[in-house]
């Protein structure tokens, strides 16, 4: 494998070939570096895009803010793209911006050990690689969660994850259970309701259901934003407008008019749309609006009245060979279960072993929780970067626009080893405690600790995310404060 090189020409290695690792490597050339290679655990490009595949899977992001600030889009088809379109979206970035030939597929990354002064790494394919620089662009959301289910290979048809959609299974005419009621589990709802036999919702816990407009872009639309881009730039303005001053900044406090505004929409949403009084209950949450990670669908109510839906609200006891036995012991005899049960939200780099200075292992520094300055840097682990890290803001603004700021923070970092100010850099244990102790502080006025359970949660009932405001999150990204890193040589 190719070494690391001199302070001037560092060797970069980014882990991950999603959105976050094909910005990053788009940005380095841009940056002036040339030293650097991508590995990507699986065959092709596309993170969570390439993951996710199930029916009705779309971005709850509009798509001209889904989308590279340098890179529009002005054949986007729909307000909010389906994930089929994103996937081809960012292979034509890729593509154009020549990012495939420094991606390594089908190697996965299983460790990354710091000594002498450089990151030493092994592959899933028995080979290693040095580097001066690792940006984890691994991603939140690519560990499928399984929950307890007693039973679950007791079923004698077909089961899946959402993640790991089996789209060999025909569905047509089958009885299908989809367990869960996130945002995977909605979109499916409205997917296949009317293309199933039966279609069966297992609820445990209630969802405020936001409504939105998601309606197609004309053709005559499209070649406007094609011919004029002044146009994109406008409607991203307006969306901005919509998800930051509308959602991004009503979320984190939870007593603002903002955050009343939402909720009054939610809950007129529920109470115009489900005509069933009894159907309307078992679909009124118990908590806040948004305390949750707010569920946005144009449908999901039409769908679950739909004769050929039910939605299930006893518990689940087990499962077996016909099918899921709940709790008040009826069976529901199914042909297809899809197992809509969301991700492990605390994994990140994880399962690759992860040591920085003197051995010190990330699952010990991490043993009680995730933590990284601004979502980035981790104490005693130089010149290790993360993008969409812990805590970062990833339950309220864009993905791509949190990762648009956070590679250029990086690439600051990366130009005081570039210029020989240093030979490593990595954010103070004092600078992250701080941070974590304000991060916490504030959390609590957010809508997410209002009382609910939720991946955004910690083991300690802590919201996982940034708490504070878009524009304070933008300012925080323009230029680090060095005096909060460590910086060695």
């Amino acid at each position: 494998m190719t070494t690391a090189t001199n302070a001037r020409d560092p060797r970069v290695v980014i882990i991950g070939a999603g959105m976050a690792g094909i910005l990053t490597v788009i940005k380095l050339r841009e940056a002036g570096y040339e030293n650097f290679i991508v590995y990507e655990k699986a065959d092709r490009l596309g993170g969570t895009w390439r993951e996710n595949t199930y029916p009705g899977v779309a971005c709850d992001v509009p798509a001209h803010l889904y989308t590279y600030s340098f890179e529009p889009n002005p054949g986007w088809t729909r307000m909010f793209a389906s994930g089929q379109e994103i996937q081809e979206y960012f292979e034509n970035v890729a593509k154009k911006y020549d990012v495939l030939p420094v991606i390594r597929f089908n190697t996965e990354v299983k460790s990354c050990v710091f000594e002498n002064g450089q990151w030493q790494l092994a592959l899933g394919n028995g080979r290693h690689d040095t580097a001066d620089v690792v940006i984890a662009a691994s991603g939140v959301l690519h560990h499928p969660h399984v929950a307890d289910l007693p039973g679950l290979n007791e079923f004698a048809g077909k089961w899946f994850h959402s993640a790991r959609w089996d789209h060999s299974v025909p569905l047509e005419g089958k009885r299908v259970g989809v367990i869960g009621t996130g945002s995977t589990a909605i979109q499916i709802t409205s997917a296949l309701v009317n293309k199933v036999a039966k279609f069966e919702l297992f609820q445990r816990t209630a969802q405020w259901v936001m409504p939105m407009v998601d309606r197609e872009y004309s053709p005559e639309e499209r070649t406007a934003f094609a011919s004029d881009a002044s146009k994109i730039d406008a409607l991203r303005v307006e969306l901005n407008h919509m998800m930051i001053d509308r959602i991004a900044n009503a979320v984190v406090a939870a007593d603002s008019p903002e955050m009343a505004a939402i909720e009054q929409a939610c809950l007129e949403n529920l109470e115009k749309n489900v005509r069933d009084p009894v159907l309307r209950e078992k679909l009124r949450p118990n908590y806040r609006a948004a305390c949750k990670r707010l569920i946005f669908s144009p449908d999901f109510y039409e769908a679950i009245q739909h004769p050929n839906a039910e939605l299930v609200t006893d518990a689940i006891d087990h499962l077996e060979a016909k099918g899921v036995r709940t709790k008040d012991g009826r069976l529901h005899e199914l042909d297809v279960l899809v197992v809509a049960t969301g991700f492990r939200a605390d994994r990140f780099i994880r399962p690759a072993v992860v040591k920085g200075r003197g051995g010190l292992d990330l699952d010990h520094v991490w043993k009680d929780r995730p933590f990284a300055y601004l979502s980035l840097s981790i104490p005693e682990f130089p010149n290790f970067f993360m993008l969409n890290g812990p805590n970062g803001p990833v339950g309220n603004f864009s993905l791509i626009q949190i990762a648009e700021f956070q590679v250029g923070y990086i690439l600051q970092l990366m130009a005081e080893i570039r210029a020989g100010h240093c030979r490593e850099i990595s954010a103070s244990r004092e600078a992250t405690k701080r941070f974590d102790e304000a991060r916490i502080a504030e959390s609590k006025k957010a809508i997410w600790s209002t009382g609910c359970k939720s991946w955004y949660l910690d083991q300690f009932g802590v919201p996982a995310s940034w708490p504070w405001t878009y524009a304070r999150f933008e300012a925080e990204m323009q230029a680090p404060k060095l005096e909060a890193f460590e910086r060695v040589g």
